[in-house]
């Protein structure tokens, strides 16, 4: 299917915004970002995880597109590294640029209900990761072959489900960065994915102006809920909210995989 046509297609399957969809985005949006700034991470699997119960997977990632990246450009500016992470982890950002954006019509093109399955397993996978709580370790001889292939995977599980976050955070975890660092190297990656992600599907013309301004609307949700998370962070403990999170994801990641399959 070329440009042309997709983008006809897109326009004719605008979405219908009315006032329950546009509450249950702020919602959707509101609690991702409070999770994001607790456990600073999960924005873009929690949305649109919880989007893909009402809405295809590639509406929920042309919804994330401006939330995300406003609340990552934050994160990563923050962080006091930026120029050395670059270095570090270019072979990676790179390689997951260019696979996410090649095959991001996966995501776009969808009409058989396989990409919701997509989108279930890869965060039952995520949740299996975080709860297992396995420590990776990657020796820094290994980076050079490796980052690329990490990236790649990232990529093509992103362009299939919408989610960026397998097996990127993982290996990231296991590269012995400090907190800041990974903080801000999570930032990094999730902005490059994004814009990616968002380049391919306009690619794809799967744009259109009634997603365009739910993603604008979804923004304030989400800062408000990341900045009440910050608050929280400091007065519970993160890691007895982490497992609750993982929970809830590998339910939500089951929910979504079966309902296609039964």
């Amino acid at each position: 299917m070329d440009a042309r046509h997709a983008r006809d297609r897109g326009e004719s399957e605008a979405m219908d915004i009315q006032p329950i969809i546009v509450t249950a985005v702020c919602f959707t949006f509101f609690l991702a970002g409070f999770i994001k700034g607790i456990v600073g991470f999960g924005l873009p699997t929690v949305g649109i995880g919880l989007l893909g119960l009402f809405m295809t997977p590639v509406e929920a990632a042309l919804i994330l597109v401006v939330p995300t990246l406003v609340t990552n450009v934050w994160q990563l500016a923050a962080g006091p590294n930026l120029k050395p992470l670059l270095r570090r982890l270019g072979s990676m950002l790179l390689a997951t640029a260019v696979v996410t954006y090649a095959t991001a019509g996966l995501l776009a093109r969808d009409t058989t209900g396989r990409a919701t399955t997509a989108l279930g397993a890869a965060l039952i996978v995520y949740a299996v990761i975080g709860l297992a709580a396995v420590q990776f370790s990657v020796p820094r001889r290994a980076e050079p072959w490796l980052s690329p292939i990490m990236g790649g995977l990232t990529g093509l599980v992103a362009g299939a489900t919408g989610v960026f976050s397998i097996p990127g955070i993982p290996y990231m975890q296991a590269l012995g960065l400090d907190k800041e660092d990974l903080v801000q190297a999570l930032g990094l990656s999730f902005t490059v994915s994004m814009v990616a992600l968002a380049a391919g599907l306009a690619r794809e013309g799967a744009f259109h102006a009634s997603v365009g301004l739910v993603s604008f609307i979804a923004l304030g949700p989400a800062l408000a809920g990341m900045y009440l998370g910050q608050w929280v962070r400091l007065r519970v403990r993160p890691a007895v909210f982490q497992l609750c999170f993982f929970v809830a994801l590998l339910a939500l990641g089951a929910y979504l995989a079966l309902r296609t399959l039964i």
